[in-house]
């Protein structure tokens, strides 16, 4: 743990409070800031390239809807129960998604970020991976790059091995980089671990539902994810994985700091996503007025955060996080 003691500040996404999620800019934005690591979402394209993306379908992030060569790809997946339309990194070839550029996916809460929208192209994660090992170097400092994988068993049902395609590309980055792997799905994370990937692994944990590897293999009998913070629950994880990244909502209950107390007897970490300044994410209790994009009160919010012990916090606004989980 090479932040032991403090907590660690990770620029989500980059820094999207003030640039288009995941581009060069948000992440060099997030580490002027002082972010102790950058987190990338990492998706497959057609032809097995890791593409930064905050999910599959990518109209909301990028210019591909107002790309007319690129109309016909638009489409409906379908997958485990669930129905989404638009257009999908995986029915594209890398060098055709490096021709789209980046729009801010909030534009009504950020209207400064979309200003920027059409400046820059979308990234592969070897491109992250090149930005931090230069800025590490350049810095002196090792910054860390929390990677999630997303739907890795959407992905094995078109034939990608996204645990191989992850060590393949970090295959040249182990000695430079440290790597955090977190995924809302617990099977993905074995078979990173399988591969001896050396790196920490942190399974994510919303406030509802249930794993959506463990929904397709096991149905109705899949656990949800509060099952993990039962005693059983995090007993049974004991040597699987490093640590647990909580949605906040579990963080601000009344009993949110007894649950990282359980977490962190049983020697594991506890992460939280993700700590934002505009009234629209805040918890109802700390909204000022009625605009969802104003400030509210983000520091009562965050004190919570802060004092119920967590290791590391996932924030939008790097500066707003550095400057109050170090003070």
């Amino acid at each position: 743990m090479p932040y032991a003691g403090r907590v660690l500040v990770i620029g989500h996404r980059g820094a999207p409070g003030y640039r288009p999620e995941h581009t060069r800019s948000s992440y060099e934005f997030a580490i002027s800031r002082g972010a102790d690591a950058v987190e990338p979402d990492v998706v497959v394209s057609g032809d097995g390239v890791l593409v930064i993306r905050h999910e599959p379908e990518i109209s909301g992030t990028t210019d591909v809807a107002d790309r007319p060569e690129f109309a016909d790809r638009r489409t409906t997946k379908r997958f485990a129960g669930y129905e989404f339309s638009g257009w999908f990194v995986d029915d594209f070839t890398w060098d055709e998604l490096a021709r789209l550029r980046a729009r801010e996916r909030l534009p009504r809460l950020r209207p400064e970020s979309a200003a920027l929208d059409g400046t820059e192209p979308i990234l592969r994660l070897r491109d992250l991976l090149e930005i931090v090992r230069a800025e590490s170097e350049a810095r002196g400092r090792r910054i860390e790059v929390t990677l999630e994988i997303k739907h890795a068993v959407y992905y094995d049902s078109l034939g990608w091995d996204v645990a191989e395609l992850v060590a393949d590309e970090l295959a040249g980055f182990q000695d430079d980089v440290d790597v955090v792997f977190e995924s809302f799905e617990p099977t993905i994370l074995d078979r990173l671990r399988a591969r001896g990937i050396r790196a920490e692994y942190m399974l994510l944990v919303d406030d509802t539902g249930a794993p959506l590897d463990l929904a397709v293999s096991m149905g109705a009998a899949a656990p949800e994810y509060r099952s993990y913070l039962t005693p059983e629950g995090l007993d049974a994880l004991v040597g699987r994985v490093d640590g647990l990244s909580l949605n906040k909502t579990l963080i601000l209950a009344d009993d949110g700091p007894r649950t990282v107390a359980e977490i962190h007897a049983r020697g594991l970490r506890v992460f939280t996503w993700t700590a934002r300044p505009e009234n629209e994410f805040l918890d109802p209790r700390f909204r000022i007025g009625s605009d969802p994009a104003a400030f509210g009160d983000w520091r009562g919010e965050w004190a919570l955060i802060r004092d119920a012990g967590v290791d590391g916090v996932f924030v939008d606004h790097t500066d707003l996080g550095v400057e109050f989980f170090r003070s």
